[in-house]
Protein backbone atom coordinates (compact mmCIF):
# COMPACT_ATOMS: atom_id res chain seq x y z
CA UNK A 1 0.00 0.00 0.00
CA UNK A 2 1.43 3.22 -1.25
CA UNK A 3 0.62 7.32 -0.56
CA UNK A 4 -0.85 7.20 -4.42
CA UNK A 5 -3.60 4.43 -3.42
CA UNK A 6 -3.82 5.88 -0.29
CA UNK A 7 -5.14 9.21 -1.29
CA UNK A 8 -7.85 7.65 -3.20
CA UNK A 9 -9.49 6.50 -0.29
CA UNK A 10 -9.96 10.05 0.85
CA UNK A 11 -8.77 9.65 4.83
CA UNK A 12 -8.30 13.30 6.37
CA UNK A 13 -4.90 12.42 8.83
CA UNK A 14 -4.54 15.93 9.49
CA UNK A 15 -6.08 15.04 13.20
CA UNK A 16 -3.03 13.11 13.54
CA UNK A 17 -0.73 16.09 12.24
CA UNK A 18 0.06 14.61 8.73
CA UNK A 19 -1.78 17.24 6.78
CA UNK A 20 -1.67 15.99 3.17
CA UNK A 21 -3.46 18.71 1.15
CA UNK A 22 -2.42 22.29 -0.32
CA UNK A 23 0.74 23.75 -0.87
CA UNK A 24 3.72 23.23 0.71
CA UNK A 25 6.51 25.33 1.42
CA UNK A 26 10.36 24.79 0.91
CA UNK A 27 12.82 25.30 3.43
CA UNK A 28 16.38 25.54 4.11
CA UNK A 29 16.50 22.31 5.73
CA UNK A 30 14.58 20.53 3.09
CA UNK A 31 16.45 17.98 1.39
CA UNK A 32 17.40 18.04 -1.97
CA UNK A 33 15.15 17.20 -4.18
CA UNK A 34 12.46 15.96 -1.50
CA UNK A 35 9.19 14.98 -2.29
CA UNK A 36 6.86 17.01 0.03
CA UNK A 37 4.24 14.20 1.48
CA UNK A 38 2.65 16.39 4.09
CA UNK A 39 2.63 19.02 6.86
CA UNK A 40 2.06 19.40 10.59
CA UNK A 41 1.19 22.98 10.17
CA UNK A 42 3.26 24.07 12.99
CA UNK A 43 7.02 25.27 13.04
CA UNK A 44 6.92 24.00 9.40
CA UNK A 45 7.67 20.27 10.72
CA UNK A 46 6.98 18.31 7.19
CA UNK A 47 7.39 15.08 5.97
CA UNK A 48 8.82 13.64 2.70
CA UNK A 49 10.68 10.70 0.76
CA UNK A 50 14.11 11.14 -0.64
CA UNK A 51 14.31 9.60 -4.11
CA UNK A 52 17.91 7.52 -3.27
CA UNK A 53 16.31 6.75 -0.11
CA UNK A 54 13.41 4.78 -1.72
CA UNK A 55 10.15 4.76 0.44
CA UNK A 56 11.45 5.38 3.85
CA UNK A 57 9.69 8.64 5.67
CA UNK A 58 12.07 11.64 6.91
CA UNK A 59 10.40 14.33 9.36
CA UNK A 60 11.70 17.94 8.54
CA UNK A 61 12.21 19.97 11.79
CA UNK A 62 13.32 23.86 10.70
CA UNK A 63 13.08 24.66 14.02
CA UNK A 64 15.72 22.13 15.07
CA UNK A 65 19.06 24.22 13.81
CA UNK A 66 21.50 21.36 13.03
CA UNK A 67 19.39 18.56 13.54
CA UNK A 68 16.56 19.04 11.41
CA UNK A 69 15.90 15.77 9.04
CA UNK A 70 15.31 12.04 10.84
CA UNK A 71 13.77 9.00 9.25
CA UNK A 72 10.48 7.80 11.02
CA UNK A 73 9.30 4.73 9.01
CA UNK A 74 10.89 2.90 6.10
CA UNK A 75 7.55 3.03 3.87
CA UNK A 76 3.96 4.89 4.20
CA UNK A 77 2.15 1.24 4.88
CA UNK A 78 4.66 1.13 8.10
CA UNK A 79 3.90 4.81 9.05
CA UNK A 80 0.17 4.02 9.19
CA UNK A 81 1.13 1.20 11.24
CA UNK A 82 2.87 3.27 13.81
CA UNK A 83 0.36 5.80 13.96
CA UNK A 84 -2.38 3.04 14.98
CA UNK A 85 -0.02 2.51 18.13
CA UNK A 86 1.17 5.97 19.12
CA UNK A 87 -2.41 8.33 17.44
CA UNK A 88 -0.36 10.99 16.89
CA UNK A 89 2.22 11.89 14.10
CA UNK A 90 4.02 14.50 16.57
CA UNK A 91 5.85 11.01 19.00
CA UNK A 92 7.25 10.26 15.78
CA UNK A 93 8.68 13.64 14.96
CA UNK A 94 10.17 13.81 18.55
CA UNK A 95 10.85 10.08 19.10
CA UNK A 96 14.81 10.59 18.27
CA UNK A 97 15.57 13.55 21.14
CA UNK A 98 13.84 11.15 23.72
CA UNK A 99 14.53 7.86 25.83
CA UNK A 100 11.88 5.28 26.29
CA UNK A 101 10.20 6.93 29.65
CA UNK A 102 9.86 10.37 28.08
CA UNK A 103 8.28 9.03 24.91
CA UNK A 104 6.01 6.57 27.10
CA UNK A 105 5.35 10.01 28.96
CA UNK A 106 4.45 12.19 26.00
CA UNK A 107 1.34 9.11 24.98
CA UNK A 108 0.34 9.37 28.45
CA UNK A 109 0.01 12.94 28.30
CA UNK A 110 -1.49 13.26 25.07
CA UNK A 111 -4.49 10.10 25.12
CA UNK A 112 -5.72 9.83 21.36
CA UNK A 113 -8.90 11.75 21.30
CA UNK A 114 -12.29 10.08 19.80
CA UNK A 115 -11.68 11.87 16.49
CA UNK A 116 -8.24 10.43 16.34
CA UNK A 117 -9.66 6.99 17.01
CA UNK A 118 -12.28 7.38 14.24
CA UNK A 119 -9.61 8.29 11.90
CA UNK A 120 -7.09 5.13 13.05
CA UNK A 121 -10.51 3.45 12.79
CA UNK A 122 -11.16 3.97 9.42
CA UNK A 123 -7.29 3.54 8.62
CA UNK A 124 -7.25 -0.05 10.37
CA UNK A 125 -10.56 -0.96 8.55
CA UNK A 126 -10.11 0.31 5.15
CA UNK A 127 -6.72 -1.04 5.04
CA UNK A 128 -6.55 -4.55 7.22
CA UNK A 129 -3.32 -2.90 8.91
CA UNK A 130 -2.55 -4.11 12.40
CA UNK A 131 -0.25 -1.82 14.73
CA UNK A 132 2.98 -1.82 15.16
CA UNK A 133 3.28 -3.41 18.50
CA UNK A 134 6.31 -1.21 19.48
CA UNK A 135 6.52 2.16 17.85
CA UNK A 136 9.35 3.62 19.91
CA UNK A 137 11.45 0.59 19.28
CA UNK A 138 10.94 0.58 15.74
CA UNK A 139 11.93 4.62 14.93
CA UNK A 140 15.39 4.09 17.43
CA UNK A 141 16.18 1.59 15.47
CA UNK A 142 15.62 2.57 12.28
CA UNK A 143 17.50 5.96 12.86
CA UNK A 144 20.33 3.71 14.64
CA UNK A 145 21.13 2.46 11.57
CA UNK A 146 20.57 5.22 9.42
CA UNK A 147 23.34 7.41 8.12
CA UNK A 148 22.33 11.01 8.30
CA UNK A 149 25.22 12.20 6.68
CA UNK A 150 24.07 10.68 2.98
CA UNK A 151 21.06 13.31 3.45
CA UNK A 152 21.33 15.65 0.68
CA UNK A 153 20.91 19.12 0.93
CA UNK A 154 20.86 22.54 -1.16
CA UNK A 155 22.84 25.20 -0.70
CA UNK A 156 20.21 27.45 1.21
CA UNK A 157 21.52 24.32 4.38
CA UNK A 158 25.11 25.69 3.84
CA UNK A 159 24.00 29.15 4.42
CA UNK A 160 24.94 30.58 7.56
CA UNK A 161 22.71 33.35 7.09
CA UNK A 162 19.31 30.88 6.25
CA UNK A 163 20.92 28.23 8.60
CA UNK A 164 22.31 29.15 12.11
CA UNK A 165 23.59 25.64 12.23
CA UNK A 166 25.03 25.66 9.11
CA UNK A 167 28.01 22.99 8.55
CA UNK A 168 31.31 23.98 7.32
CA UNK A 169 31.69 23.61 3.86
CA UNK A 170 35.10 22.40 2.63
CA UNK A 171 36.09 24.80 -0.41
CA UNK A 172 39.28 23.12 -1.26
CA UNK A 173 38.21 21.44 -4.86
CA UNK A 174 39.08 17.67 -5.19
CA UNK A 175 37.50 14.91 -8.05
CA UNK A 176 37.29 11.57 -7.08
CA UNK A 177 36.73 8.72 -9.46
CA UNK A 178 33.52 7.10 -8.03
CA UNK A 179 32.03 10.36 -6.29
CA UNK A 180 30.90 12.25 -9.34
CA UNK A 181 30.44 15.99 -8.50
CA UNK A 182 29.18 15.20 -4.64
CA UNK A 183 32.77 13.76 -2.53
CA UNK A 184 31.84 15.38 0.42
CA UNK A 185 32.35 11.81 2.37
CA UNK A 186 35.05 10.63 -0.20
CA UNK A 187 37.91 9.01 0.75
CA UNK A 188 41.47 8.50 -0.45
CA UNK A 189 43.41 10.25 -2.41
CA UNK A 190 41.73 12.87 -5.21
CA UNK A 191 42.53 12.84 -9.19
CA UNK A 192 45.35 14.69 -10.39
CA UNK A 193 44.06 17.71 -12.20
CA UNK A 194 45.19 18.20 -15.96
CA UNK A 195 44.46 21.52 -17.30
CA UNK A 196 43.43 21.44 -20.61
CA UNK A 197 41.16 24.59 -21.55
CA UNK A 198 39.22 23.36 -24.98
CA UNK A 199 36.42 24.79 -26.36
CA UNK A 200 34.05 23.17 -29.10
CA UNK A 201 30.99 23.98 -31.01
CA UNK A 202 28.85 20.64 -31.49
CA UNK A 203 26.06 21.88 -33.91
CA UNK A 204 24.56 24.98 -32.50
CA UNK A 205 26.18 24.17 -28.74
CA UNK A 206 29.12 25.82 -27.51
CA UNK A 207 30.90 22.72 -25.56
CA UNK A 208 33.78 23.11 -22.87
CA UNK A 209 36.70 21.07 -21.09
CA UNK A 210 38.39 22.33 -18.97
CA UNK A 211 40.00 19.58 -17.26
CA UNK A 212 40.51 16.07 -16.91
CA UNK A 213 41.87 14.13 -13.64
CA UNK A 214 44.04 11.68 -13.68
CA UNK A 215 42.83 8.74 -10.78
CA UNK A 216 43.95 5.66 -9.55
CA UNK A 217 41.00 3.92 -11.25
CA UNK A 218 40.93 5.72 -14.38
CA UNK A 219 40.39 8.95 -15.93
CA UNK A 220 37.41 11.75 -14.98
CA UNK A 221 36.55 14.21 -17.53
CA UNK A 222 34.24 17.49 -16.99
CA UNK A 223 32.33 18.80 -19.96
CA UNK A 224 30.43 22.04 -19.38
CA UNK A 225 28.01 23.35 -21.91
CA UNK A 226 26.44 26.66 -22.69
CA UNK A 227 22.89 26.87 -22.67
CA UNK A 228 21.59 30.15 -23.70
CA UNK A 229 19.08 32.07 -21.20
CA UNK A 230 16.31 32.56 -23.64
CA UNK A 231 16.45 29.02 -24.48
CA UNK A 232 15.94 27.86 -20.52
CA UNK A 233 13.89 30.22 -19.97
CA UNK A 234 11.23 29.71 -22.91
CA UNK A 235 11.11 25.92 -21.92
CA UNK A 236 10.75 26.81 -17.94
CA UNK A 237 7.74 28.83 -18.89
CA UNK A 238 6.59 26.09 -21.20
CA UNK A 239 6.80 23.12 -19.21
CA UNK A 240 7.21 23.64 -15.91
CA UNK A 241 3.94 24.22 -14.56
CA UNK A 242 2.84 21.25 -16.71
CA UNK A 243 5.44 19.39 -14.95
CA UNK A 244 4.52 20.60 -11.27
CA UNK A 245 0.69 19.99 -11.73
CA UNK A 246 0.60 16.86 -13.47
CA UNK A 247 2.92 13.75 -11.70
CA UNK A 248 1.23 11.22 -14.19
CA UNK A 249 2.64 12.88 -17.53
CA UNK A 250 1.59 10.85 -20.88
CA UNK A 251 4.58 9.15 -22.15
CA UNK A 252 3.95 10.93 -25.84
CA UNK A 253 4.16 14.17 -23.61
CA UNK A 254 6.87 12.72 -21.71
CA UNK A 255 9.34 12.34 -24.62
CA UNK A 256 8.16 15.47 -26.05
CA UNK A 257 9.45 17.43 -22.83
CA UNK A 258 12.83 15.40 -22.74
CA UNK A 259 13.51 16.24 -26.76
CA UNK A 260 12.68 20.31 -25.87
CA UNK A 261 14.86 20.16 -22.54
CA UNK A 262 17.83 22.24 -23.51
CA UNK A 263 19.14 21.00 -20.45
CA UNK A 264 19.21 17.30 -21.03
CA UNK A 265 21.86 16.63 -23.59
CA UNK A 266 22.42 12.72 -23.97
CA UNK A 267 25.66 12.15 -25.13
CA UNK A 268 28.35 9.25 -25.07
CA UNK A 269 32.22 9.74 -24.55
CA UNK A 270 34.81 7.70 -25.98
CA UNK A 271 38.32 8.23 -24.35
CA UNK A 272 41.89 7.80 -25.61
CA UNK A 273 44.98 7.73 -23.92
CA UNK A 274 48.22 7.32 -25.62
CA UNK A 275 46.40 5.74 -28.25
CA UNK A 276 44.44 3.48 -26.41
CA UNK A 277 40.52 3.46 -25.66
CA UNK A 278 39.08 3.67 -22.20
CA UNK A 279 34.89 3.55 -22.61
CA UNK A 280 33.66 5.17 -20.08
CA UNK A 281 32.00 3.33 -17.05
CA UNK A 282 29.61 6.01 -15.52
CA UNK A 283 28.33 9.69 -15.53
CA UNK A 284 26.99 12.29 -13.67
CA UNK A 285 25.41 15.89 -14.43
CA UNK A 286 24.23 18.86 -12.54
CA UNK A 287 22.92 22.13 -14.13
CA UNK A 288 22.97 25.91 -13.74
CA UNK A 289 20.23 27.81 -14.25
CA UNK A 290 20.48 31.49 -14.58
CA UNK A 291 18.82 33.55 -11.52
CA UNK A 292 16.42 35.40 -13.91
CA UNK A 293 14.72 31.78 -15.33
CA UNK A 294 15.14 30.08 -12.04
CA UNK A 295 11.66 28.86 -10.91
CA UNK A 296 9.49 30.08 -7.88
CA UNK A 297 10.74 27.74 -4.97
CA UNK A 298 13.39 25.74 -6.78
CA UNK A 299 16.90 26.31 -5.03
CA UNK A 300 20.39 25.92 -6.97
CA UNK A 301 22.40 22.68 -6.22
CA UNK A 302 25.81 24.03 -4.12
CA UNK A 303 27.57 21.91 -6.87
CA UNK A 304 27.05 23.44 -9.64
CA UNK A 305 28.21 26.91 -7.91
CA UNK A 306 31.77 25.03 -6.70
CA UNK A 307 32.22 23.67 -10.77
CA UNK A 308 31.33 27.47 -11.72
CA UNK A 309 33.38 29.09 -8.97
CA UNK A 310 36.47 26.60 -9.96
CA UNK A 311 36.31 26.79 -13.72
CA UNK A 312 35.86 30.66 -13.52
CA UNK A 313 32.87 30.18 -15.82
CA UNK A 314 30.27 33.19 -16.67
CA UNK A 315 26.69 33.16 -13.90
CA UNK A 316 24.60 34.84 -16.23
CA UNK A 317 25.20 31.79 -18.63
CA UNK A 318 22.99 28.33 -17.99
CA UNK A 319 25.66 25.34 -18.02
CA UNK A 320 24.80 21.40 -17.88
CA UNK A 321 27.78 20.31 -16.23
CA UNK A 322 28.73 16.35 -16.91
CA UNK A 323 31.59 14.08 -15.16
CA UNK A 324 32.56 11.12 -16.79
CA UNK A 325 34.82 8.18 -15.37
CA UNK A 326 36.70 5.98 -17.82
CA UNK A 327 38.66 3.06 -16.46
CA UNK A 328 42.17 2.82 -17.56
CA UNK A 329 42.36 0.32 -19.80
CA UNK A 330 46.07 -1.31 -18.62
CA UNK A 331 46.82 -2.92 -15.04
CA UNK A 332 48.40 -0.04 -13.84
CA UNK A 333 47.82 3.88 -14.07
CA UNK A 334 49.45 4.81 -17.40
CA UNK A 335 51.92 7.77 -17.83
CA UNK A 336 49.61 9.93 -20.26
CA UNK A 337 51.20 11.60 -23.30
CA UNK A 338 48.58 11.95 -25.09
CA UNK A 339 44.67 12.14 -24.95
CA UNK A 340 41.88 12.06 -27.33
CA UNK A 341 37.85 11.61 -27.64
CA UNK A 342 35.11 11.00 -29.62
CA UNK A 343 31.92 12.05 -28.65
CA UNK A 344 28.88 10.58 -29.49
CA UNK A 345 25.26 12.03 -29.70
CA UNK A 346 22.60 9.30 -28.25
CA UNK A 347 19.39 8.83 -30.02
CA UNK A 348 16.10 11.02 -29.15
CA UNK A 349 12.52 10.19 -29.68
CA UNK A 350 10.61 11.78 -32.75
CA UNK A 351 6.97 11.10 -32.93
CA UNK A 352 5.28 10.20 -36.01
CA UNK A 353 1.72 9.26 -37.42
CA UNK A 354 -0.93 7.85 -35.05
CA UNK A 355 -3.40 5.00 -36.50
CA UNK A 356 -5.76 2.87 -35.09
CA UNK A 357 -7.26 -0.67 -35.85
CA UNK A 358 -5.88 -1.65 -38.48
CA UNK A 359 -6.77 -4.33 -40.69
CA UNK A 360 -5.17 -6.77 -43.22
CA UNK A 361 -4.01 -5.34 -46.03
CA UNK A 362 -3.93 -1.61 -44.95
CA UNK A 363 -1.01 0.52 -46.54
CA UNK A 364 -0.33 3.36 -44.23
CA UNK A 365 1.58 6.09 -45.69
CA UNK A 366 4.24 8.01 -43.83
CA UNK A 367 6.94 10.90 -44.67
CA UNK A 368 10.06 10.84 -42.73
CA UNK A 369 10.37 13.72 -40.50
CA UNK A 370 14.44 14.10 -41.18
CA UNK A 371 15.11 12.25 -44.33
CA UNK A 372 12.44 13.47 -46.20
CA UNK A 373 11.41 9.92 -47.71
CA UNK A 374 8.06 8.22 -47.83
CA UNK A 375 8.00 5.17 -46.64
CA UNK A 376 4.28 2.69 -46.69
CA UNK A 377 3.54 0.34 -43.77
CA UNK A 378 1.58 -3.00 -44.99
CA UNK A 379 -0.05 -4.61 -42.03
CA UNK A 380 0.23 -8.78 -42.90
CA UNK A 381 -1.49 -10.03 -39.68
CA UNK A 382 -3.12 -8.56 -37.00
CA UNK A 383 -4.69 -10.96 -33.68
CA UNK A 384 -5.25 -11.05 -30.53
CA UNK A 385 -3.01 -12.93 -28.79
CA UNK A 386 -2.01 -14.45 -24.89
CA UNK A 387 1.29 -14.35 -23.37
CA UNK A 388 1.39 -18.19 -21.40
CA UNK A 389 0.27 -17.51 -17.77
CA UNK A 390 3.10 -19.79 -16.25
CA UNK A 391 5.54 -17.23 -17.02
CA UNK A 392 3.89 -15.02 -15.27
CA UNK A 393 3.04 -16.78 -11.82
CA UNK A 394 3.59 -15.15 -8.38
CA UNK A 395 2.02 -15.30 -5.36
CA UNK A 396 0.95 -11.88 -4.61
CA UNK A 397 0.26 -10.55 -8.00
CA UNK A 398 -1.31 -11.08 -11.33
CA UNK A 399 -0.39 -10.21 -14.01
CA UNK A 400 -1.32 -8.86 -17.81
CA UNK A 401 -0.85 -11.10 -20.44
CA UNK A 402 -3.33 -10.45 -22.88
CA UNK A 403 -2.33 -8.25 -26.12
CA UNK A 404 -2.96 -7.85 -29.69
CA UNK A 405 0.51 -8.53 -31.95
CA UNK A 406 0.73 -6.78 -35.73
CA UNK A 407 2.77 -8.18 -38.36
CA UNK A 408 3.50 -5.49 -41.08
CA UNK A 409 6.74 -4.73 -43.95
CA UNK A 410 7.96 -1.23 -44.06
CA UNK A 411 9.16 0.24 -47.69
CA UNK A 412 11.54 1.78 -47.82
CA UNK A 413 13.54 -0.46 -44.38
CA UNK A 414 14.83 1.65 -41.51
CA UNK A 415 16.96 0.38 -39.07
CA UNK A 416 15.68 -1.43 -36.24
CA UNK A 417 16.99 0.86 -33.53
CA UNK A 418 15.64 3.84 -35.85
CA UNK A 419 12.29 2.85 -36.31
CA UNK A 420 9.25 1.15 -33.69
CA UNK A 421 5.77 1.01 -33.97
CA UNK A 422 4.35 0.81 -30.24
CA UNK A 423 0.49 1.14 -28.23
CA UNK A 424 0.28 4.84 -26.92
CA UNK A 425 -1.23 3.63 -23.79
CA UNK A 426 1.50 1.91 -21.14
CA UNK A 427 0.97 -2.22 -19.69
CA UNK A 428 -1.90 -2.05 -17.39
CA UNK A 429 -0.30 -2.20 -14.23
CA UNK A 430 -0.34 -5.39 -12.20
CA UNK A 431 -2.75 -6.63 -9.53
CA UNK A 432 -2.72 -7.77 -5.91
CA UNK A 433 -4.79 -10.64 -5.75
CA UNK A 434 -7.09 -10.69 -2.78
CA UNK A 435 -6.66 -12.54 0.35
CA UNK A 436 -10.22 -12.85 1.04
CA UNK A 437 -13.95 -12.62 -0.86
CA UNK A 438 -14.02 -9.27 0.98
CA UNK A 439 -11.11 -7.79 -0.07
CA UNK A 440 -11.26 -5.77 -3.25
CA UNK A 441 -8.44 -6.15 -6.44
CA UNK A 442 -5.96 -3.44 -6.14
CA UNK A 443 -3.51 -2.23 -8.85
CA UNK A 444 0.27 -1.95 -7.61
CA UNK A 445 1.97 1.07 -8.86
CA UNK A 446 5.36 -0.38 -7.83
CA UNK A 447 5.80 -3.54 -9.30
CA UNK A 448 6.76 -3.82 -13.02
CA UNK A 449 6.33 -5.95 -16.18
CA UNK A 450 10.04 -6.75 -16.99
CA UNK A 451 9.77 -9.67 -19.38
CA UNK A 452 9.15 -8.14 -22.37
CA UNK A 453 9.82 -4.56 -23.62
CA UNK A 454 9.27 -1.45 -21.13
CA UNK A 455 6.36 0.51 -20.41
CA UNK A 456 5.21 1.20 -23.71
CA UNK A 457 4.58 -2.33 -24.39
CA UNK A 458 7.04 -5.16 -25.34
CA UNK A 459 9.58 -4.47 -28.19
CA UNK A 460 8.83 -5.30 -31.89
CA UNK A 461 11.02 -7.62 -33.69
CA UNK A 462 11.52 -9.15 -37.20
CA UNK A 463 11.35 -12.14 -39.02
CA UNK A 464 11.97 -12.91 -42.90
CA UNK A 465 8.56 -12.26 -45.04
CA UNK A 466 9.99 -13.14 -48.43
CA UNK A 467 10.66 -11.29 -51.58
CA UNK A 468 13.69 -9.29 -49.84
CA UNK A 469 11.20 -7.99 -47.11
CA UNK A 470 11.51 -8.23 -43.23
CA UNK A 471 8.22 -8.86 -41.79
CA UNK A 472 8.34 -7.11 -38.66
CA UNK A 473 6.23 -7.52 -35.60
CA UNK A 474 4.81 -5.02 -32.81
CA UNK A 475 2.75 -5.86 -30.03
CA UNK A 476 0.57 -3.79 -27.99
CA UNK A 477 0.70 -3.21 -24.57
CA UNK A 478 -0.39 -6.18 -21.68
CA UNK A 479 -4.03 -6.06 -20.84
CA UNK A 480 -6.08 -7.93 -18.73
CA UNK A 481 -8.59 -7.40 -21.27
CA UNK A 482 -8.89 -7.80 -25.02
CA UNK A 483 -8.94 -3.73 -26.55
CA UNK A 484 -11.25 -4.22 -29.35
CA UNK A 485 -9.48 0.00 -29.89
CA UNK A 486 -5.99 0.39 -30.31
CA UNK A 487 -4.18 3.25 -30.95
CA UNK A 488 -0.72 2.53 -32.77
CA UNK A 489 2.41 5.36 -32.94
CA UNK A 490 4.97 5.88 -35.20
CA UNK A 491 8.04 6.69 -33.38
CA UNK A 492 11.66 7.58 -35.24
CA UNK A 493 15.10 7.47 -32.99
CA UNK A 494 17.59 9.33 -34.68
CA UNK A 495 21.18 11.52 -33.57
CA UNK A 496 20.37 15.23 -33.21
CA UNK A 497 24.24 15.58 -34.85
CA UNK A 498 26.68 13.61 -36.11
CA UNK A 499 30.13 12.33 -33.65
CA UNK A 500 33.21 14.45 -33.68
CA UNK A 501 36.51 13.46 -32.68
CA UNK A 502 39.45 15.48 -31.69
CA UNK A 503 42.71 16.10 -29.17
CA UNK A 504 42.37 16.94 -25.70
CA UNK A 505 46.42 16.76 -24.99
Amino acid sequence: MDIKSFKKAKIDLSLLGFDMNGDFELYYCTPKKAQIIASSGVDGIHYCTIPQFGKIIFAVSPMNFGDCVHPIARSFEDLLRLLLHCGDIAALEQCYAWDEEQYKAFLIDNPVTEKQQAVLDEIKSKFSLEPISDSFAYVKELQAEFDLSQIPYTEDYYDPEMNAAAPEVPTEWAVYYDHGFWNRNAKGKPGEEIVINKTFSWGDETWHIPAVYSCSKGLVVDFCIEIQPEKEKAFIDKWYPVIENDANIINELREQIEQENPMDVAFRPYLYVNGKEIIASHGTSISWITENCLPDGSIREIESKEVIKHYGLDESQGWVFYRWSCPWSTKRKPEIKSISVKLERELVTIQGIHFKNPSVGDVISFVHPIHGTEHKLTVLGYEKQEFPRQGFQHEEYEFPTLHTAMTYTLEPELPGRNFQVRDCIQNEQPKRKPHNQFEPQANYDACAIAIIGGADGPTAFFVSAGQNLKQHCALSALRFEYADDIEWKIVFREKPMEDIEFDLL
